[in-house]
């Protein structure tokens, strides 16, 4: 480890705002919009070059009890569940709507079905089988190669949710843990006793979940070293299979959530990071392997062992063990991908709505990839995944080399040839190093605030 105050000098100066890389390009970047026709010719060529695509399902289920002050999710707070059968319907009219289009989806085969929120299981369990078994029953599932997963607040998941989930095929969760610390948990308006995460990690493993993920957070209001040292150690003595260690993407310009802190209310530079290690120290000695940006998983799991293959993949549901050529979202503001195009549905709910129940695909905006975003994209994926990336020439690594001069001289990443690999002391700067590779941020950089700090 480098000593203290190096290690703070290079957090302070490398600590500015940058992208996560959940795509390329990014979102602020996305220039081409496709049209609705322009999106569905690019999901029907994916098909026709070759029919037999595996590709994955996202539905958003936005919907949540209480709002959580910390929370970037695109949300819709509410506690009238009337909300249920009538989103159902919207998702069930769009997905429709795909299959009149791309019939292709009844037949090509289906690797992965994640729920994200919002909070999916805001959704009783019985309507969760409603939402998700009129999908299931007309695709093509082959149990050996589907993985079925869910985030779930621990607040508001029972058993008749996890037994639901499990008897569609199920088996991973997500819970949102964020942190222990009751003060903390006050702050984020977020109370959540240790004894209910305990209760629904063992409930989940009684019913038969194969793995069991729980997402912290570093860098919120009162969290110290102390405090989130136990947090990491109680963590520890739950043994979830996969740990996601995020850094608290502070943007009150875009959540106005966030306001209610300021800068001066959290963690920052050294002091936050500080925070990440000390939960590291603990994951590593307990076992748990570090991999990608902020994961961490056993040894035995399958996000670990994908990792160690290269197989690793990263998208707009963060790691994932598989990659498929294409992503579908189902539901407001979910974004989808294909090989040459993104596509991102209407934000707004009752928008959403009301496109998706008269038979229209509920396009918002999007991007079609030109040859060089293809290109970027797969060098910036390997680098997010594997912390190394094969540079297309020399050309392209002495342009790497002069925009990472100074990451270079403070030993934080290497180019070799054309091959640029990071060092151990540089895994905090990943983000940095791979803007490197990121042209279109680099010919137009923003004027203003877009990014949450790299740090």
């Amino acid at each position: 480890m480098l000593k203290e105050q190096t290690r703070a000098d290079l957090l302070a100066k490398y600590d500015v705002p940058a992208p996560r890389y959940t795509s390329y390009p990014t979102v602020p970047y996305w220039s081409e919009n496709p049209t609705s026709e322009q999106w569905i010719a690019a999901l029907r060529q994916t098909f026709i070059d070759n029919s037999q695509t595996a590709w994955s399902l996202y539905i958003h289920i936005p919907f949540c009890e209480a709002l959580c002050t910390f929370c970037g999710c695109n949300t819709f707070i509410t506690q009238n569940h009337d909300n249920e059968r009538s989103y159902t319907k919207a998702i069930h009219k769009e997905w429709e709507t795909y299959l009149a289009q791309v019939p292709e989806f009844k037949t090509a085969p289906i690797r992965q079905i994640h729920l994200g929120g919002g909070t999916p299981t805001f959704f009783s369990g019985e309507n969760l089988k409603r939402l998700l078994r009129p999908i299931m029953d007309v695709v093509n599932i082959d149990p050996a190669h589907f993985e079925g997963s869910i985030e779930v607040g621990p607040r508001v998941t029972n058993r008749e949710h996890l037994e639901a989930l499990r008897e569609l095929g199920f088996q991973r969760i997500s819970m949102g843990v964020q942190d222990f610390n009751p003060e903390v948990q006050h702050l984020i308006n977020r109370i959540q006793p240790y004894e209910m995460t305990r209760d629904l990690t063992l409930l989940a493993r009684e019913v038969g979940f194969e793995s069991v993920n729980y997402d912290l957070i570093y860098g919120l209001p009162a969290q110290t070293l102390e405090s989130f040292r136990k947090t990491a150690e109680t963590t520890v003595k739950l043994l979830p299979d996969r740990i996601a260690l995020y850094s608290f993407a502070f943007v009150p310009w875009i959540k106005k959530a966030h306001r209610l802190f300021t800068e001066d209310d959290l963690p920052k530079g050294a002091d936050k990071r500080a925070l990440y290690e000390i939960a590291r120290e603990i994951f590593l000695e307990a076992g748990y392997k570090e991999l990608g940006l902020d994961h961490f998983a056993l040894p035995d799991d399958n996000l670990y062992q994908a990792y160690e293959q290269g197989e690793l993949h990263r998208n707009f549901m963060g790691y994932t063990d598989m990659r498929t050529d294409i992503l579908l979202g189902l539901g407001v503001s979910s974004i989808s991908e294909a090989p040459t195009c993104f596509h991102q549905n209407e934000k707004h709910i009752n928008e959403y709505k009301k496109q998706a129940l008269v038979g229209e695909i509920p396009t918002l905006r999007g991007h079609l990839l030109d040859e060089e975003d293809q290109h970027h994209r797969e060098q910036i994926l390997q680098f997010m995944t594997q912390q190394k990336v094969q540079l297309a020439d020399e050309t392209q690594a002495e342009d790497v080399r002069q925009y990472l001069a100074e990451l270079l001289n403070d030993g934080l990443v290497t180019i070799e040839g054309t091959h640029m690999a990071m060092t151990e002391r540089g895994r905090p700067f990943l983000r940095n190093a791979a803007m490197a590779l990121d042209m279109r941020l680099r010919r137009n950089k923003p004027d203003t605030r877009v990014f949450s700090q790299s740090v």
